[in-house]
């Protein structure tokens, strides 16, 4: 049964540009009415062209976008009824402000007292009252901004769209937008749906968030959902600052990483599957051990005696060790990196300062330990074929094959090929690999890196390295032949 209560539905829509590249692949999103619903995500994930399908100035190449339960994916922009505030606002240079503000009522040609009228009530609805004969050029960014609101809203839309319309102010001025915002969404009553690539933006204005990447939507869900119960490593890693590790999920309720076994609130994961988890800087339990680094055994010895002060649970959690390498104060927290006796590097936000050299205990309490369903695993998987000349074809490029691999196999054949993650080697000096390509993604894993190498062909290959990158990085890419894995393609 359809559900009455959603203004905007977005049906499987995909946009494909010219060059074949998706900005949107197979988006499905439904909004409330009266919701504060946000798109977010990092620059180029698809949450603009998303706003401007729904908006009508671009047409989705496939699927379909209702308003009210009626088809409006072919229906032109000023036929909608949405209204959009830009980034860069697009106000009338020539126009003062309350002309600007009257501009859509005198399309419709409404009579002058309503116009007035309206205006008036839009003019003060954003704080605005005393600037209609202003010339727009003089006003600051915020009053632009208001300005440009006032004028989408005057007409009363059905829903608003905002794409980016705070990216131009200063700190403390877009803070300040962000509650009036919020404030003038509850007075209009009508829906927002806002664009941000702004983290703590899309957590402080929405009802719902929609985060995106790469034309997909990852996740749907509140505030409070997307940052406590992120269902992937990228959420995880792009809403707020975490600690990312690979992990394995022992059983039901028992997860173990950084080599030590931790009780967990999660479920339904299996036995003994890997599993990756999160660790937010701020749930991090952290006090100055008193043990010596003399002997393991002293230093357990100690560990257990020592009691730490009252803000530390107490209770049998397992517990951690390390040493401070850095603190900064951020205003209302320390934020510090330690390095445990294990070799894994944890961020750590407390409104005491350790200082560098301080050796640390840590814990964290059950129910702030996030399990996640691993995307990945350890290997790369391709498609490919054997060729005469004793080498396989997969990913664009010929590669080596050890005969061991090779030996089931005949020209022609076709192979599916594994490759592990820890066996692709990066090149400085992308001429000296059999491919080139960019790091396109990277993620910490406390130990190690993460990394997602685009090709120029626009294949990914997943790598993990303890090497520093940088996101942008061109490099060559190296397999050894005898980490190439082949298997009979069903």
């Amino acid at each position: 049964m359809q559900n009455t209560n959603y203004i905007i539905e977005v049906n499987n829509v995909s946009k494909q540009f010219e060059d074949g590249k998706f900005a949107l692949d197979n988006v499905s999103l439904s909004v409330e009415k009266g919701e504060f619903v946000t798109i977010l995500g990092p620059s180029g994930c698809g949450k603009t062209t998303l706003l401007r399908c729904i908006a009508g100035f671009q047409v989705a190449t496939s699927g379909d976008i209702l308003l009210k339960g009626e088809d409006i994916t072919q229906t032109p922009p000023h036929k909608r009824p949405v209204n959009t505030v830009f980034q860069k606002y697009a106000l009338f240079p020539h126009l003062n402000v309350f002309d600007n503000v009257a501009f859509g009522l005198k399309l419709k040609k409404l009579n002058k007292d309503t116009i007035v009228k309206k205006v008036k009530q839009a003019l003060k609805t954003v704080g605005m009252t005393d600037y209609e004969y202003r010339d727009v050029d003089s006003l600051s960014g915020g009053q632009q901004q208001r300005v440009a609101i006032a004028r989408a809203i005057v007409n009363q839309p059905e829903v608003l769209l905002l794409d980016e319309p705070l990216a131009a102010l200063d700190l403390k001025m877009r803070k300040d937008m962000q509650l009036e915002l919020k404030e003038m969404h509850k007075k209009l009553g009508i829906t927002f749906i806002y664009v941000t690539h702004d983290q703590e933006e899309a957590l402080t204005l929405s009802d719902r968030i929609v985060v995106m990447n790469e034309g997909r939507i990852q996740q749907i869900g509140t505030p409070t959902d997307i940052y406590n119960e992120p269902v992937n490593c990228f959420v995880a890693d792009f809403i707020g600052e975490s600690n990312i590790l690979s992990a394995t999920m022992i059983r039901d309720r028992r997860v173990a990483f950084c080599d030590k076994e931790f009780d967990c609130i999660d479920e339904g994961f299996g036995e003994n599957a890997p599993v990756d988890v999160v660790v937010r800087p701020e749930d991090i339990y952290i006090w100055e051990s008193k043990s010596s680094r003399d002997s393991i055994a002293s230093i357990e010895a100690q560990q257990e005696d020592y009691d730490p002060d009252d803000r530390i649970p107490k209770g049998n959690f397992t517990k951690w060790y390390g040493i401070v390498q850095s603190s900064i104060f951020k205003g209302v927290h320390y934020e510090m990196t330690v390095l445990t006796d294990d070799g894994y590097e944890f961020m750590v936000q407390d409104y005491h300062e350790f200082r560098p050299g301080t050796r640390v205990g840590m814990l964290v309490k059950p129910e702030d330990i996030q399990v996640m369903k691993k995307e990945r695993y350890i290997f790369n998987y391709f498609d490919g074929e054997v060729l005469k000349n004793g080498k396989v074809r997969f990913i664009d490029a010929e590669w080596d094959v050890s005969e061991d691999q090779l030996s089931p196999f005949q020209a022609g054949d076709k192979v599916q090929v594994r490759v592990p993650f820890k066996e692709v080697d990066l090149q400085d000096h992308e001429e000296e690999g059999t491919l080139s390509g960019e790091v396109h993604f990277i993620l910490y894993k406390g130990n190690h890196y993460n990394l997602t190498i685009r090709t120029d062909e626009g294949n990914d290959i997943y790598v993990y390295t303890k090497d520093v990158w940088d996101k942008g990085d061109r490099v060559g890419i190296v397999i050894n032949p005898e980490s190439i894995l082949l298997d009979k393609k069903e």
